[in-house]
């Protein structure tokens, strides 16, 4: 056995050998093939879009240059409409057409059943758009996160809410499912850790806007804060309906909402509303890497608007190509997943990973911002930061907001 094939072997990846040399798949002399089963269908379908988006505007950087080591980098793209089910299916589908490695899934129900899958395989599993806990098992030799975890956003949710606005009665909506799970349980672990516990928990369906059950649920606790753990539609409902009927404590939600789209969805519902995030602004002038994601995002979608789930999609795709780099020209899984354990620190322009035999996290960074009174995004430096909604005077406001 090969030192080449060991190394794959204690990584727990699959080895396929013919004749004696080792067949990779999606690797050819010309390209390197990349897979991605997320949501662009549903109403979650803007985070696949946009999770796409940056990788492709990544590959086409690179590809520009001549590829890595001589080969260009594409990306196949599968629907799955944020359900486990369709997950499932193109994870299995995409690894029998070849690919060499997953990237930017997007949700934790949907990934919950595809890493399994991916491992089994021996295919690498990279930078997933969700903070779930689960997938920063060490076990997972196949995994490699981009962002910080929910419970990294959650605590700072708790943490800020407490001594910026001396906040104590907080409540929590969440999806009913896997990933609303995850953050509500971040929540749950912030507030026992100071001796607390919420006033009210609201829950709705995934992919629905079912949330005015939840949301009696919610007002029933008299809450000053409401921390939601969801994606754009249903959150977007729930804030526009509470304040339509004059119910209005501070909204925080976390970054898997999808900005951009929760900031369009909501419209005159929007100002105050904060979203903590997990790349820096895209707009920003720091760290570099911003400007690169610019020329690169103007370079393969010139009339799209710059946005957090881009960004983040775009810091995946360099990644990749950091481990690609590294590799040199006789790339491989084995080599792709330890040139990030093995790296410690990857730096990406500024946006700094950190990773180990027994770290597979990245980035620990969380992000303050609130929605202006322009309807856009601005960094905030401290929840104590803030707009007070106000219902705009002479004309009804909309209520078909998430329909």
């Amino acid at each position: 056995m090969t030192a080449r094939v060991r190394r794959l072997c204690a990584l727990g990846l699959s080895v396929v050998v013919w004749g004696g040399a080792l067949a990779e798949p999606g690797v050819t002399d010309e390209r390197i093939l990349f897979g991605q089963s997320a949501a662009f269908s549903g109403p979650a379908q803007e985070l696949g879009t946009d999770m796409r988006l940056g990788i492709e505007a990544a590959f086409g950087e690179a590809n520009a240059r001549g590829g890595v080591h001589g080969r260009r980098l594409e990306l196949s793209s599968l629907d799955d409409a944020y359900e486990p089910e369709g997950a499932i299916a193109n994870t299995r589908r995409l690894i029998e057409e070849g690919v060499f490695a997953l990237i930017g899934a997007v949700g934790t129900p949907t990934s919950v059943v595809a890493v399994p899958i991916a491992a089994e395989a021996g295919v690498p599993y990279v930078a997933p758009f969700t903070g779930a806990a689960f997938l920063r098992d060490p076990s997972w030799g196949n995994v490699i996160n981009l962002r910080a975890s929910y419970g990294q956003e959650t605590e700072a949710m708790v943490a800020r809410l407490i001594a910026d606005r001396g906040i104590g009665r907080i409540a929590v909506m969440y999806q009913d499912d896997s990933f609303g799970r995850a953050g509500y349980a971040g929540v749950i672990e912030a507030l026992e850790t100071r001796g607390m516990e919420p006033v009210a928990t609201g829950v709705y369906p995934r992919n629905t806007t079912a949330v005015k059950t939840g949301l009696l649920d919610l007002r029933a606790g008299d809450p000053e804060a409401v921390i939601v753990v969801g994606a754009y539609e249903p959150v977007a409902a729930l804030i526009a309906w509470a304040r339509h009927t004059g119910f209005d404590p501070v909204f925080v939600t976390i970054s898997f909402v999808g900005s951009n789209a929760l900031a369009r969805e909501l419209g005159e519902y929007g100002p105050g509303v904060y979203v903590t995030q997990v790349v820096p602004f895209p707009t920003g002038p720091r760290p570099p890497v911003v400007q690169s994601y610019a020329r690169a995002l103007k370079a393969v979608a010139p009339d799209t608007a710059p946005g957090f789930v881009s960004l983040e999609g775009y810091l995946a795709g360099r990644l990749a190509l950091v481990a690609l780099e590294g590799c040199g020209r006789e790339v491989d899984r084995a080599c792709f997943l330890g040139v990030l354990r093995d790296a410690a620190r990857v730096d990406l322009d500024g946006f700094e990973l950190r990773y180990s035999e027994t770290d597979n996290g990245g980035s620990s960074a969380v992000y303050l911002t609130m929605i202006g009174s322009d309807g856009r995004y601005r960094a905030v430096a401290s929840l104590a930061e803030r707009i007070r909604w106000r219902r705009p005077e002479g004309r009804a406001v909309r209520t078909d907001v998430g329909r």
